[in-house]
């Protein structure tokens, strides 16, 4: 008996026994660190399909991306030249971005949304106007006559032909009538409270934080810049901006907006007024600030919210299931049908999760 103690107490029989059963149990760990990335990996062949089926009427120039956790989860082009960091334009999707540069204003208590815009802009008492707030401007809902494709030396000539020439055809804040007259207005409010131009202040305080280096509102051809529609970015530098909202206001650990602007901005401006005109595919959403309210639950919370173009591209985020997405279209020129929907309901699926 006290032989066959020794002999299971023997430190050579020990440290081969340790040594076999570590050596299983690292190959055992190695093996299930393999094939936990395999498992866990999201399927996104439905979205690749769809993008190939459409890659007529999108063209080669195209890019697509999603956020979610913190890293970029799937990305897309069309060929190798036009890149998620290739600059192109983005008409009205800057309309979102004009909206969050309003609200940084409102964090800092030096507006309200509920100002009268001729608190600032006198010219619009004198013309009958004065009952405009800087929410009807970038909610849709100012009441001005859209029509009119007069061009323009200065965002401020613009404004005032806003209202020195227009007419008002509904009372502000009584119908939705998507046009590019309210998002200018309230830029025209910042220039004037800053002295500085439009363009410098999305720099400073929006493009430059979030280290969005190919975003910017110029207007190449000279003229004034279209706050409303003329933007130009890249597919990372939006879902940048697109995962700071996710993350209720911050990136990289700096605060951009409050948690309180975030909300308004995603939160339900308009109701149920009557709407005039909205772009097409976009029919039975609701407005926030700047951007399209497309999915809600049964308490009125925004869960999903895009601000596509018609040119075809789309940036749009998912509140429920944590992520962000983009397709960037470089081809400005030509209205697109929108992919919207169709892109939205196969990442749904793809990643999977939602609200309780």
């Amino acid at each position: 008996m006290g032989q066959n103690l020794i002999q299971k107490l023997n430190p050579a029989t020990m440290s081969c026994k340790v040594s076999l059963t570590c050596l299983q149990f690292s190959f055992i760990f190695t093996f299930l660190l393999f094939c936990r990335p395999a498992s866990a990996q999201t399927d996104f062949s439905a979205v690749d399909q769809l993008l190939k089926q459409n890659q007529k009427e999108l063209g080669n120039n195209f890019a697509a991306l999603v956020w979610k956790d913190g890293k970029i989860i799937y990305q897309k082009q069309g060929n190798a030249d036009f890149t998620p960091k290739t600059q192109a334009p983005i008409t009205a999707s800057g309309n979102w971005l004009t909206a969050a540069l309003v609200m940084t204003f409102v964090d800092e208590g030096k507006l309200s949304l509920d100002d009268k815009v001729s608190q600032y802009l006198p010219i619009f008492s004198k013309y009958s106007k004065g009952y405009i707030t800087l929410r009807n401007c970038l909610t849709n809902t100012t009441g001005i006559r859209a029509e009119g494709k007069n061009k323009f030396e200065t965002l401020e000539d613009q404004v005032n032909e806003y209202a020195s020439k227009r007419d008002i055809v509904n009372n502000p804040g009584k119908e939705f009538h998507y046009s590019y007259v309210g998002p200018n207005i309230a830029a025209r409010v910042l220039e004037v409270i800053t002295k500085k131009s439009f363009d410098r202040l999305i720099m400073e305080r929006i493009a430059r934080p979030l280290k969005m280096r190919s975003t910017t509102f110029v207007n190449d051809e000279g003229g004034a810049i279209n706050p409303a529609a003329g933007a130009k970015s890249s597919a990372i530098d939006y879902i940048t901006f697109l995962s700071m909202l996710l993350n209720n206001g911050v990136f990289e650990g700096k605060r951009i907006l409050s948690e309180k602007s975030v909300a308004e901005i995603e939160a339900s401006q308009f109701g149920e007024i009557p709407v005039k005109y909205i772009p097409k595919g976009l029919q039975g959403t609701h407005y926030g600030l700047g951007c399209y309210i497309t999915e809600s639950s049964g308490a009125g919370v925004s869960n999903a919210l895009a601000c596509p173009n018609l040119e075809g591209t789309t940036p749009f985020l998912d509140k429920c299931k944590g992520y962000a997405a983009i397709l960037i279209i470089d081809k400005p020129a030509e209205e697109k049908k929108s992919l919207y929907q169709s892109l939205k309901n196969l990442l749904d699926q793809a990643i999977g999760g939602g609200c309780k």
